[in-house]
């Protein structure tokens, strides 16, 4: 079995790609989302990608640059809008409408609505006001889910932040260990060439067998081809890194990491976190998990937005509005007067014949003129009041509907809530086992390749001696190779999986 297999949480994301670059076989566990890392500090300044790159300030400007944390930002930014919109629900309505209209032919009269049968333009203003009295407290429990829908947000910024970092600090990782095993094979590679170039000595003197000498040159181009192997690997480790930093294609060119000095496993001591402590503290520490508690409250206030539908809604409101018409009249009265005759026919008091009276009268001169603008929009002057009540009786069965909708939501969210601890729990046992098997393991393979060094030096004696064919001294040095890389590979296993134990209870991430 290749050790490799568990570097990293079977759960995690990438987990897989990791795996199959350090040789792992089989394929990865159920993935689901990885852990993730307690609130860190502040973000450093943007930095000119200059100089070989620690882990820390990897880890900054990937945080810095990355589009997932930005977008989870936009997102929140999204929902704080939202909250102050729901906020601001409270507050009155308050509107002005104007209107300008032209009528042609038969039309009734806005002002008078009277018909009329001629080409008029007409002005209506009006301004309202709206506030809602009462509407089953639904604004209120809108405001508090969305605030918790807000906080919620906030805690999937720190997530995407935490899972970044904890996948840079896997990658770096990753391409450490690539550097290292190029150094062990190629340190093979030398000793091979160098055993080629005693072996021609040899047969030249006729210590050995030809076949020696093309054994010893096929193990060179075997070693050749690890060496090729490793850096292809380093590459594809250096890339995924700057990938994951979204570097800028100005910094790639002469990328570089700092390698830092790694104690090996047993060097350190024995692992002594308990994993159901650990559990414990990281419950208190991981943004997921204040996130999905806050989602459960978010579904609970739902429910109280969809019953307050139920109740009924009282609303106040008020309104001015005045109106102009071209059509609208005054009757002017002049100074000047008209004469007029006018004929009376007055009746004798006893019976006797009617006498005509000749009367002349004066009336005064009338003119009718369009009413003034501004005095019609001030005599048009208007004013209403109102409350208005509505009570919901039947709306077919909506809200009883919605109501329904949003208790499966709140079971939803606690289901989830709860796959989000047990998944935590799950990956804090799991990184405890392989940390475990990964230093024993460490441990077991120093052993062995301590033993095969010795056999290795041996059989390259006797092969210099012509005691031993090639085949059998390239067996023995492969042995030793094998060992000597599964080692390297345990190192760096335990190393992380020790890093995920730190990460989970609220220790930075640091090498």
């Amino acid at each position: 079995m290749n050790p490799t297999a568990t570097l990293l949480p079977r759960t995690l994301p990438w987990a897989g790609a990791l795996a199959l670059l350090l040789g792992a076989a089989g394929p990865v566990g159920a993935q689901t989302t990885p852990p993730t890392q307690p609130p860190a500090g502040t973000l450093a300044a943007s930095q000119v990608a200059t100089g070989p790159w620690t882990l820390q300030r990897a880890i900054d400007y990937a945080l810095e640059h990355n589009l997932t944390v930005r977008q989870n930002q936009l997102t929140a930014e999204n929902g704080s809008a939202v909250l102050r919109q729901s906020k601001a629900a409270l507050l009155p309505t308050a509107n002005l409408n104007g209107s300008q209209t032209w009528n042609y032919g038969q039309s009734v009269n806005p002002l008078t609505f009277e018909f009329q049968n001629q080409t008029t333009r007409s002005n209506n203003f009006s301004g309202a006001t709206q506030v809602t009295l009462f509407q089953g407290f639904q604004l209120r429990n809108t405001i508090k889910r969305n605030t918790l829908d807000y906080q919620a947000s906030l805690g999937d910024i720190q997530k995407s932040r935490n899972d970044l970092s904890l996948n840079i600090a896997s990658q770096f990782l990753q391409l450490v260990l690539s550097e290292e095993l190029i150094r062990s094979n190629q340190a093979r590679l030398n000793s091979t060439q160098q055993q080629v170039e005693r072996t021609q000595k040899l047969l030249k003197a006729g210590s050995v067998a030809e076949s020696n000498l093309l054994d010893s040159q096929a193990q060179l181009a075997s070693d050749e081809l690890s060496v090729i192997t490793a850096q292809n690997q380093r590459d594809i480790a250096r890339l995924q890194l700057m990938q994951l930093m979204n570097l800028d294609e100005a910094s790639q060119g002469g990328f570089q990491i700092q390698v830092p000095e790694l104690a090996d496993p047993d060097e350190q001591a024995p692992l002594s976190e308990d994993p159901a402590a650990t559990y414990q503290t990281a419950l208190t520490l991981l943004p997921e998990i204040k996130t999905a508690e806050l989602r459960v409250r978010s579904a609970e206030a739902t429910v109280d937005v969809a019953r307050g539908a139920y109740l009924p809604r009282l609303v106040f409101g008020g309104s001015v509005f005045t109106g102009y018409s071209s059509a609208r009249t005054v009757t002017s009265v002049g100074s000047d007067s008209t004469a007029r005759k006018t004929t009376f026919f007055v009746e004798q008091p006893g019976g006797g014949p009617v006498i005509p009276l000749n009367v002349l009268l004066y009336q005064r001169n009338t003119t009718v003129l369009s009413q003034r603008y501004w005095d019609q929009l001030d005599q048009n002057l208007g004013r209403q009041l109102q409350f208005s009540l509505n009570i919901p009786i039947l709306n077919g069965l909506q809200v009883r509907t919605n109501v329904q909708r949003s208790l499966i939501g709140v079971q939803q969210a606690r289901l989830n809530a709860e796959q989000v601890r047990l998944t935590l729990r799950q990956n804090i046992q799991q990184a405890y086992a392989d940390a475990l098997a990964a230093q024993r393991q460490f441990g077991a393979s120093r052993r062995q390749v301590e033993a095969l060094t010795t056999a290795y030096r041996n059989a390259e004696i006797r092969f210099n001696n012509g005691l031993l064919n090639g085949t059998e001294f390239n067996i023995a040095k492969n042995n030793l190779a094998t060992a000597e890389s599964t080692m390297i590979q345990n190192k760096y296993q335990f190393i992380f999986r020790r890093k995920v134990l730190d990460f989970y209870q609220g220790r930075p991430l640091a090498l």
